[in-house]
């Protein structure tokens, strides 16, 4: 991403682009929480609530997001798949995640089960969206060899639990945000992944994090804000 030389205030917003921006990106690239960002900001002298920051990461936590995958260069042909138990309402999920060689998350999808149905279920979702890969990299989960056998029968299918911490270290900024926020509240907003939404503040900030965080570690804030240009 470009960062323009100047970025004029966001019509309606009291705040100009910059601090939106880097309030933003602070809150999903090092999991804070609203407290934390509001001190964060306070201790560079700017003065803002924790609910204004909230409604900033709602509403522009997806697009920011939306934009670094948009920019970023197309996936590897090599996926590594996981899943991860999430409580929602008080009910064991599972969040399903894929991730490329290069650490950009691909997809991710809650469902209820961890069966071999869950993963056809993931399995096409993803294979709709970039084709089949080359090789896929998942855990000795029985649920998926039958799906990948079907639905993509060249790939090869390496189940070995050491060579899946690239996708295992994805989960990480879901569960710093589980501990800050705690339980997350409703699978029908959690069930579908942050890029393909409508609409950005029906998104939960747990969701969207790992998508950015994964896609942030060389992107300056202000760089971030370049995804508002338009708005």
């Amino acid at each position: 991403m470009k960062t323009p030389s100047s970025m004029p205030r966001l019509k309606g917003f009291r705040f100009p682009r910059e601090i939106i921006a880097y309030a933003v990106w602070a809150y999903h690239r090092f999991a804070l929480s609203g407290a934390d960002v509001e001190d964060l900001l306070a201790e560079r002298g700017v003065i803002v609530s924790r609910e204004s920051i909230r409604l900033w990461v709602n509403r522009f936590g997806a697009q920011f997001a939306t934009c670094i995958r948009r920019d970023r260069p197309g996936p590897s042909d090599k996926w590594h798949l996981d899943e991860v138990v999430i409580p929602i309402r008080g009910r064991k999920h599972w969040l399903w995640r894929a991730v490329d060689a290069n650490g950009h998350t691909l997809d991710i999808l809650v469902q209820t089960r961890r069966n071999a149905r869950a993963a056809r279920r993931f399995l096409a979702r993803l294979i709709a969206q970039f084709g089949q890969p080359r090789v896929m990299i998942t855990d000795k989960l029985r649920s998926y060899f039958k799906p990948i056998r079907n639905l993509a029968p060249d790939a090869d299918h390496r189940a070995h639990k050491g060579l899946n911490n690239l996708v295992e270290g994805s989960h990480r900024p879901t569960r710093r945000r589980e501990k800050i926020m705690g339980r997350f509240n409703d699978r029908r907003r959690d069930s579908s992944p942050p890029m393909t939404r409508s609409t950005p503040s029906s998104v939960p900030a747990a969701i969207v994090s790992p998508h950015l965080h994964t896609a942030t570690h060389g992107l300056t804030p202000s760089a971030c804000g370049t995804t508002m240009r338009s708005r």
